[in-house]
């Protein structure tokens, strides 16, 4: 047993109670786990399933209590407060930590951790008024990418600058908040590694997927990925450097570009399971959300064989809706999440389908016979 394993039983606080929360919780469930999540909104999917502490993430009061009800803490939320983590580690062992979460969160000290550590990103630079980004501009040229520096995600918080019509006034468009400016990247796809971490510094990497969008939001992931035995090898090697390089405990989502020279460049990382994953819930022998309960609990890290080629759909909006048609199909695999109001732009649920051969019963022989 690895020194620090948390034994079934045990309680595990998630901080952020979306869908990733609420499939934490089920795995964990299934292991013999409890949970329980920190979560200002008070109908949230993670709720369903879990204890849900409804307070804010400067409630101090709260998460004293809370740390005092858990036997470890992990995320499903990349934007929780920094501060709220350092208090909750002062009792409670957080997986991963506050340094971790720091520079996931904040897209320039990401990128440039990323590059002292030997790892290639697009061209970029820190930019902090309009006259920063002229100058960038300068440098790495158009088209661009001009993004917050914190907070966005599915394409929110950035702006595509294609000419210099696009860059004039952009950074007050997105608010006059420190942003990063990124070079376009010739990529022939995108792809992303799920590697965890375990107690022990043991690691096992998911294979590598690849990711489709649609509108900035993921569509689509396909398993495996359409690429070559050296790819998948660079690309599972980047996914292992980063997550020894950030000492990290628990699961982390690397999303690479797979450039049309070979090269494979990290555009983002995630601290917590990623819809990328949604797949190994159906597709592999150990699922995301499981690997993470292993990961900080200190259990053996699972086997990440895949076990049949597939395909995660997200559920956008109204298209959740169609639960009767996906139910139908042959090989899908329906997940709801229970969030009470559809929205455009909003993942009610995602489908997975399998495409594994079917399996060749032969009839077994009479007794008579």
């Amino acid at each position: 047993m690895i020194d620090g394993t948390l034994p079934p039983g045990s309680t595990i606080g998630i901080l952020g109670g979306g869908q990733l929360g609420r499939m934490l919780a089920i795995a964990a469930a299934r292991l013999g786990y409890r949970c329980h999540i920190f979560e200002p909104q008070i109908d949230c999917p993670a709720s369903h399933v879990a204890q849900h502490t409804a307070a804010g993430y400067d409630d101090t009061a709260a998460l004293d209590a809370f740390a005092k009800s858990v036997d470890v803490v992990t995320l499903e939320f990349e934007n929780v407060p920094i501060a709220a983590v350092q208090r909750l580690a002062k009792t409670v062992a957080v997986r991963p930590g506050a340094s971790a979460l720091a520079i996931a969160q904040d897209r320039v000290t990401e990128k440039s951790f990323l590059n002292k550590a030997g790892i290639e990103t697009a061209p970029w630079a820190a930019v902090q008024s309009q006259s920063d980004l002229d100058t960038a501009l300068q440098s790495i040229g158009l088209p661009g990418v001009l993004k917050t520096a914190r907070l966005g995600y599915d394409g929110k918080g950035q702006a595509t600058l294609r000419n210099a019509a696009d860059a004039t006034g952009a950074y007050e468009k997105l608010g006059s908040v420190p942003c990063v400016l990124e070079g376009f990247v010739d990529f022939a796809l995108e792809i992303s590694v799920l590697a965890a971490r375990g107690l022990d510094g043991s690691i096992a990497c998911f294979e590598p997927v690849e990711n489709i969008h649609r509108d900035h939001i993921l569509h689509r992931t396909l398993v495996p990925a359409r690429i070559d035995a050296t790819v998948a090898q660079r690309a599972t090697q980047i996914a292992t450097q980063t997550i020894e390089a950030l000492d990290y405990i628990g699961l982390l989502a690397v999303e690479m570009f797979v450039c049309r020279d070979g090269r494979v460049l990290v555009n983002e990382m995630a601290p917590r399971p990623h819809n990328s994953g949604h797949w190994s819930i159906d597709g592999a022998a150990t699922c995301q959300f499981e690997q993470t309960v292993r990961a900080i609990c200190g259990l053996p890290l699972g086997d990440t064989t895949r076990i049949s080629d597939c395909e995660m759909r997200n559920l956008i909006g109204d298209e959740a809706n169609d639960w009767p048609e996906i139910l139908a199909q042959p090989g899908a695999r329906l997940h709801l999440y229970g969030k009470a109001e559809s929205r455009p732009g909003r993942k009610m649920g995602h489908v997975t389908t399998l495409h594994r051969p079917a399996l060749t019963v032969r009839p077994s022989k009479s007794q008579n016979q």
